[in-house]
């Protein structure tokens, strides 16, 4: 694994105005692969990104790029490129001229800036754009502008800064296939920054979820989603019920005054522990069939399945599932051992304040 390791980040922390915004931050990145920083606004992971282009200084620590110490160079001696979620074009150069101005700095031959362009262009489907300006273009056009004009440096690493953040949801979606189909194409590393938890999990090979300076986990998107390591993770990573329980023993849990099997192990006997148990893993079912009995009392359209509330044992479970039940209609709770998470209670109360920004 070390072999495949390009980007080391070693101890980094990082304070504004005396407030860490990052603190003994670890992290390594592998060659060619995508990873996704994710998590709330302020939690540091668009400051991470900086780190690592070279925008900002780390107030301790060390950022290695193959092994080489690289945590004082300025941004143009990295080997790396970045785009901004303003896509930072010039308005008043062609397209042709946006893509070569990095190629011109190098001092390459005309020749070879002229086969960049069309190559670029090529690459981000937009062939015989070479004369248009960027004020003509739409916003996932100048999205994807500016990969061109990141690629043809050829670098071993692409920054990216929220860069879908601006466009409408179609054209969002679109262009993670695009930028999924890139990497593959370019076979480069690509870093990047969201909050969209539904863009970090459909592009990623591996997810870095933030929150106030600390890394949460690390993880793959099936990792991440389906076995959260605390409630902040689960919480923020799609819907989830949160339940405070009691591990009885291994593979059987009390949630709520009820018993339930679950396929965990080594949480003790009779400890405190928190279950996540996500919405489209509840089974409704007729009363006398349920582990617990509730009545729903919320059903909401969503297109490809209802979101229902089911008041249970003082609880308010939130469901998913293509069968509707009506509000007021009595029903059974079932969840297949395999679909109940356990996690330890937080150790401390610093610990447990690691919440989502509202």
């Amino acid at each position: 694994m070390a072999k495949d390791k390009l980007i080391d980040l070693i101890n980094i922390s990082k304070k504004f105005d005396d407030q860490y915004v990052l603190d003994e931050l670890n992290l390594y990145i592998r060659r060619n692969e995508f990873l996704t920083l994710l998590g709330p606004s302020g939690c540091g992971k668009t400051t991470t990104l900086r780190i690592i282009g070279g925008f900002e200084t780390p107030d301790t620590g060390s950022v290695l790029f193959e092994g080489k110490d690289i945590t004082s160079l300025p941004p143009y001696q990295r080997n790396l490129n970045t785009v901004f979620q303003k896509y930072a074009l010039f308005t008043h150069m062609t397209i042709a001229e946006n893509i070569a101005f990095g190629l011109k700095i190098k001092k390459k031959s005309q020749s070879y800036i002229q086969d960049k362009i069309k190559y670029a262009l090529k690459l981000v489907n937009l062939d015989g754009y070479e004369n248009r300006r960027a004020d003509q273009l739409s916003g996932g056009q100048q999205q994807r502008i500016a990969i061109a004009r990141a690629i043809v440096n050829e670098p071993k690493v692409l920054l990216l800064d929220e860069p879908l953040g601006a466009l409408d949801l179609k054209l969002r979606q679109e262009m993670q296939y695009e930028l999924m189909r890139l990497k593959e194409e370019l076979g480069i590393t690509f870093v990047y920054v969201t909050h969209d938890q539904e863009e970090a999990l459909t592009m990623s090979d591996t997810i870095v979820v933030m929150n106030q300076g600390y890394i949460q986990q690390i993880g793959t998107p099936e990792d991440i989603y389906n076995e959260p390591e605390n409630a902040f993770v689960a919480d923020f990573i799609g819907d989830s019920n949160i339940i405070p329980s009691i591990m009885i023993e291994d593979r059987l849990v009390e949630i709520l005054g009820a018993r339930f099997p679950c396929v965990d192990v080594g949480f003790g006997q009779d400890n405190p522990v928190d279950v996540v148990i996500r919405p489209e893993d509840i089974e409704l079912v007729d009363p006398e069939d349920g582990i617990i009995q509730g009545i729903v009392t919320s059903v909401i359209f969503k297109g490809v399945h209802y979101e229902m509330d089911v008041m249970a044992n003082g609880f308010e479970w939130l469901v998913h599932s293509t069968n509707m039940v009506p509000v007021g209609t009595r029903v059974g709770i079932r969840v297949i051992p395999f679909n109940i998470q356990i996690m330890n209670k937080p150790e401390s109360e610093d610990e447990e304040a690691v919440v989502p920004d509202e």
